[in-house]
């Protein structure tokens, strides 16, 4: 979950240098499944709303300026977090 956890700050810290208020996040339902602890975190600062066509993706914006500026917005993916961790789960079953 750490690793989540820093590419959603990262992403919220480089809209904010930027001058803008990231207050969206945009998830798919597998990143929804594999980080729902650490958007709790978030949930008081942004509005949350599940698109399943995101997949394993979500979209961190500012609500003001999403669709006006291409830089409004911030995508991250946990999908190569979740492979690493169900290949190291793999790796372990084969108890090499």
């Amino acid at each position: 979950m750490g690793e989540v956890a820093e590419l959603l700050e990262k992403a919220i810290k480089e809209l904010k240098e930027e001058g803008l208020n990231p207050d969206l996040l945009l998830v798919g339902p597998k990143f929804l499944e594999y980080s729902a602890p650490v958007l709790r975190e978030h949930a008081s600062t942004l509005k949350i709303y599940k698109i399943d066509e995101l997949g394993f993706d979500a979209v961190v914006a500012d609500a003001s300026f999403l669709g006006q500026i291409r830089r409004a917005s911030r995508r991250i993916s946990v999908e190569p977090i979740f492979k690493e961790k169900e290949m190291w789960e793999e790796l372990q079953k084969l108890d090499v």
